[in-house]
């Protein structure tokens, strides 16, 4: 029964509060076929603050922080989008390519996921770093290193700018904190650097 002839008989009829006839829904799609997509609005909402800055004349964003509007990094979408292509709809894949002529990144330009020894790695080196120019690894547990890029094993692919920071007093804290669960190996690393476990 419709809600009417359910009120019409004095029954209790459901909600029809934001419900749309579906006369009202195909009215729209006839405009717009878009206009109630399958994806959340914040998606949404970054793809028309794009499509406007680049109609306005401005160029695509491709780096994070470069064009930020209403508080949205629009550049670290734009990267995102690039990234996460697989997940994305086959209906957004269809919008981006077509209005914003963006495209899945390759494998070459994803960044390179880091393993636990890459991670180790960076770790130790900027323990080493720090005991060489301190003498000791009694580190605030708030202290942060910087490595240089180019010479930090993280596994980061070449051409990746910038120092690379490592938690240094919180890595070493939790080190210790589970010092007899490390490999052998790992324990003579630490233990090279006066760290005993």
């Amino acid at each position: 029964m419709e809600n009417e002839e359910l009120r019409a008989v004095d029954r209790p009829a459901p909600s029809s509060a934001g419900a749309m006839a579906k006369a009202r829904q195909d009215e729209l799609d006839a405009i717009d076929p878009g206009w109630c997509p399958a994806w959340d609005t914040g998606w949404q909402r970054c793809y028309r603050l794009v499509q406007i800055h680049v109609q306005a004349g401005g160029t695509l964003p491709e780096v994070a922080g470069d064009v930020v509007v209403q508080g949205e990094d629009l550049g670290r979408w734009v990267t995102a989008q690039r990234y996460g292509w697989e997940q994305l709809l086959p209906a957004q894949q269809w919008i981006l390519e077509n209005t914003l002529k963006i495209t899945p990144a390759e494998a070459d330009e994803r960044p390179v996921k880091q393993t636990q020894d890459t991670k180790w790695a960076a770790n130790l080196a900027a323990a080493r770093q720090f005991h060489t120019r301190e003498g000791h690894l009694r580190v605030p547990r708030k202290h942060v290193e910087e490595l240089d890029a180019g010479t930090a094993p993280t596994g980061r692919q070449s051409g990746a700018d910038g120092p690379v920071v490592v938690k240094l007093g919180m890595w070493l804290d939790n080190v210790r904190k589970r010092a007899a669960k490390l490999p052998e190996q790992r324990r003579t690393d630490l233990g090279q650097l006066g760290m005993r476990g």
